[in-house]
């Protein structure tokens, strides 16, 4: 027959037994569908659309310290709030085990650790994706406590679990020579031996990092603190520095987590 006036067969064409109209057929895409799920009569297995969402992971950095007096403490928690204060990211705060007999620790008046700051063990550092640590300085050196740590960690240096994480150091001296640089300076040797990356916050704090009408601790190298005879305690400047110094290290760990 000529153009349009042809007959053409009907899509709604009679099924066999046991097969579904194309009605019975369709899903609506926006449906839920549960995976596996097959209807009564249907000719195929429907799967989601979607595959299930996978929990994201928080970063987490480690805030490791040992403070006698509280000094170092008081910058780790500070710490601690600038690593929380990034998406994504969590600072979780250890000290290390006190070497120090009871009775010697009474003696020099120090105050009672914070029960709810957990002791670490060396093995748990592999579970850090970044690690910041904390100590005072004995004679421009670290002190013997977080050294003693440091020196539990062989099994880790063996297994190479440490290599390729970041890390930085913040510091607590008595006095403006006492070691704000050198107890950094020669903490980096156990860094190195473990394949670390060293994050210094350089200048990157800004103008504060070159105040000079009041006294400041603190150094390209991390947040600092004078204790002087033991009652100074940190400044504001201080303090931001520290939290600085947190919000700084989890932007690398994160820059180098999702590049």
């Amino acid at each position: 027959m000529g153009k349009g006036g042809g007959c053409f067969p009907s899509k709604r064409r009679q099924r066999g037994p046991g097969i579904a109209s194309d009605k019975a057929t369709t899903v609506e895409s926006n449906a839920h569908v549960p995976a596996q799920e097959k209807t009564e009569g249907s000719a195929e297995i429907v799967e989601p659309a979607v595959p299930p969402l996978a929990v994201e992971r928080k970063l987490k950095i480690f805030i490791v310290f040992y403070s006698m007096y509280g000094h170092v403490e008081a910058l780790a928690k500070q710490i601690k709030k600038g690593v929380d204060g990034t998406e994504g990211v969590e600072g979780v705060l250890y000290r290390v085990a006190e070497t120090l007999p009871s009775d010697v620790l009474e003696k020099m008046l120090a105050p009672p650790k914070d029960p709810a700051i957990p002791v670490i063990a060396a093995s748990e550092l592999a579970d850090a994706d970044g690690i910041l640590f904390g100590f005072p300085t004995r004679y421009g050196c670290m002190a013997a406590q977080i050294k003693a740590f440091f020196d539990s960690t062989g099994q880790l240096w063996r297994e190479q679990k440490l290599a390729g994480k970041p890390a930085g150091l913040f510091v607590s001296t008595g006095t403006q020579g006492g070691g704000q640089e050198t107890t950094a300076w020669t903490a980096i040797t156990q860094l190195a031996h473990h394949g670390m990356l060293f994050v210094p916050v350089g200048y990157t704090f800004g103008a504060d990092m070159f105040k000079m009408d009041e006294l400041r601790g603190g150094s390209p190298y991390g947040a600092g603190t004078f204790a002087g005879d033991g009652t100074r305690q940190p400044t504001e400047v201080e303090l931001a520095l520290a939290e600085y110094q947190g919000k700084y290290m989890a932007s690398i760990v994160k820059r180098l987590n999702y590049t």
